[in-house]
């Protein structure tokens, strides 16, 4: 289930709720304040990068300079 994030439009609250994907807001309140309007953010993730992740991709020794 993907982790979605709301802001409250009436006190600014910001918080997160598992729901299913394509599943609306509808139905959800502000667990601050209780208001019914939330605004949904685009919400990114973070992956933590582990050694030898950041190895170049196929392909990125191709062009001018590159050893052949």
């Amino acid at each position: 289930m993907p982790l979605y994030e709301y802001r409250c439009e009436a006190c600014e609250h910001q918080f997160e709720i598992l729901q299913r994907l394509g599943e609306t807001g509808d139905g959800l309140s502000c667990p601050e304040c209780g208001v019914k309007r939330l605004e949904k953010m685009f919400s990114t993730f973070a992956a933590a990068a582990t050694e030898g992740s950041m190895a170049q991709p196929a392909g990125a020794g191709c062009g001018p300079g590159a050893s052949t």
